[in-house]
């Protein structure tokens, strides 16, 4: 009767039709799986002499003969089961090793079933290890734990391991079903599937579900009811606070289709009728996980029938790399949500940008329209700009022509080569990188490069003290990428040039020097205590440009050198 383990049953059957028992057993997996009721039931087969008395170990225990009876009632006084996470001294693990050494009193084996056994201290593994090397021939250990991580290697190889994996929800379906058979009780497919969705694997809490069901839908009267007892999905949905199936679907369509208004009603009445914002949004995952298995052709695993088709109509219109958006969407809504102190606010904004993010392109998408509006520019860049014209100017070169995206896109030829961009000058190769919007490799090359010899595919420049070494590598790469030909860029020791920055920096001190010559800025700078140059602007940019932005207006002053003369002042 032991249910979703298949192989370890096979195992366990074969090694006690050949005799090769192992002395220890180690049985791991979550909780609920059977680790506990699988070590009892291996002390039954290991002990059971059959109807007729006459019996040895077998893999179908009788159930019938005196160990069968016994173990099946925790009293047999040769099957010992011990709780670790209550018993985890030395002194516990001794009582254990003294009692090996007698034999079984009424049993063929003396059986140790120890739950839990990763709670032991280190001690009490250190205790254990020699006893459970060589143990007697009449002494099995049987090993239950949910943390196998926890257990000491040296332990671990002493044992023959088994990992007791969870129990599909279709198995625990049919399981139930035949538990609630036997109860007096119908259990509908679609209740069973909810209580083997809500089990999650676990068998034990599965039953404690079947168990509140069955009690919640008991009409009998003072007699306790002999009446066949119904379980509906309604039932089930209800005491689990689920959201029913076909509204889940509808809420998840609404915010695929971007109908904010339409989502946010939906998922109001379902608040109404109590169903849980946590548990909408993680019902809504599963929805969307379903969809994406649909979608690439796996069997998702969400029911048969109505459910089945519901769920292919709601995954047809939809695309994978949208559904996957929309997984990330509603995960991160999810984590919010736990955290949240307002729990139907923050499902609500989570439905919101699910909503919003619905009318997004895809990547794929993305890169289309921008290859098709790239491809609608001028067949020929206008040359680069000096490092002084700024990133909108230095932007023309590298985008497309903005007049150009107004128009219909032409449609590609395959024939006709991408126009190359020629760099003239390294000014140019910083308004490039400008425009490319790669912030930190302008600065690095306005600040970190001695530039020894520029040519049209080949840069030399040597670094100041403290440079990065990656940054000719990081260039190179770059150029290739953004021109399309390949650049050698190599490192010299010892140039003496200035770099870009040091350059516009002395071009800068030069022009405030010249105008702090000018006899009525002497005279001002004499006046005005403290007063100092901050900014020389010509004739044609004095009306356009702004202030330094570091300066408030009350304390700057503008002086037109043009029409006045000494007497002025």
């Amino acid at each position: 009767e032991l249910i979703g383990q298949e192989a370890l049953v096979r195992t366990l059957t074969n090694a006690i039709r050949s005799g090769r028992l192992a002395h220890a057993y180690l049985l791991t997996g979550v909780r609920g799986v059977g680790k506990t009721t699988t070590a009892r039931i291996l002390a039954r087969a290991l002990n059971c002499v059959g109807a007729d008395g006459a019996g040895g170990p077998t893999a179908e225990p009788c159930g019938r003969c005196e160990p069968c009876v016994a173990i099946a009632a925790d009293r047999h006084v040769d099957v010992l089961e011990l709780d670790a996470a209550s018993r985890t001294g030395v002194d516990d693990v001794r009582e254990i090793i003294d009692g090996v050494r007698y034999k079984p009193v009424s049993a063929r084996y003396r059986v140790y079933i120890i739950d839990e056994v990763h709670m032991l201290s280190r001690n009490a593994f250190n205790a254990l290890l020699k006893t459970l090397e060589e143990p007697p021939e009449h002494t099995k250990f049987v090993f239950a734990t949910t943390e196998l991580r926890k257990i000491p290697v040296t332990v671990l190889s002493r044992c023959q391991r088994f990992d007791l994996r969870r129990v599909e929800p279709a198995e625990l379906a049919r399981h139930f079903t035949a538990v609630a058979r036997q109860e007096n009780a119908v259990l509908e497919p679609d209740a069973a599937q909810l209580l083997a969705r809500a089990a999650d694997g676990s068998v034990r809490d599965g039953l404690s579900l079947l168990d509140q069901a069955i009690v919640l839908a008991t009409h009998g009267g003072e007699g306790g009811g002999a009446a066949e007892i119904a379980i509906d999905a309604e039932l089930v949905r209800g005491m689990l606070g689920l959201a029913d199936r076909d509204a889940i679907c509808d809420l998840f369509e609404a915010v695929m289709q971007g109908g904010v208004a339409k989502a946010l009603a939906l998922y109001a009445d379902l608040h109404r009728d109590g169903a849980d914002p946590l548990t909408v949004l993680q019902d809504l995952l599963e929805l969307c996980h379903a969809a994406t298995r649909h979608k690439l052709g796996v069997e998702p695993e969400l029911g048969a029938g109505a459910e089945a088709a519901r769920l292919a109509g709601v995954a047809a219109p939809l695309a994978v790399p949208a559904l996957t958006r929309a997984w990330q969407i509603l995960l991160k809504g999810v984590e919010d949500l736990k955290d949240s102190p307002r729990p139907l606010a923050s499902a609500e904004m989570a439905l919101i940008r699910l909503a919003y993010a619905s009318e997004l392109p895809t990547p794929e998408e993305a890169l289309r329209k921008l290859a098709e509006t790239t491809e609608g520019g001028p067949r020929h860049a206008p040359p680069l700009s000096p490092v002084g014209g700024g990133p909108r100017a230095a932007l023309s070169v590298a985008t497309a022509n903005p007049a150009a995206t107004d128009r219909p896109a032409a449609p590609a030829r395959a024939a006709e080569p991408r126009a190359a961009i020629r760099l003239a000058r390294f000014e140019d190769v910083v308004a490039l990188a400008r425009a490319k919007r790669d912030i930190q490799l302008v600065q690095a090359l306005e600040q970190d490069a001695r530039v020894e010899r520029f040519e049209q595919g080949s840069i030399a420049f040597s670094l100041v003290e403290g440079a990065s070494p990656s940054l000719a590598q990081t260039l190179a790469r770059r150029l290739q990428e953004w021109t399309g030909e390949r650049w050698m860029v190599a490192l010299t020791p010892g140039s003496t040039a200035p770099t870009l920055r040091e350059t516009a920096n002395a071009r800068e001190a030069e022009r405030t020097s010249g105008a702090q010559a000018h006899p009525l800025v002497r005279k001002v700078l004499e006046r005005f205590k403290g007063a100092r140059v901050i900014d020389v602007r010509t004739p044609e940019s004095a009306a356009s440009a702004p202030p330094p932005p570091t300066q408030a207006d009350d304390d700057v002053g503008y002086i037109d050198l043009e029409p006045l003369g000494d007497d002025d002042l």
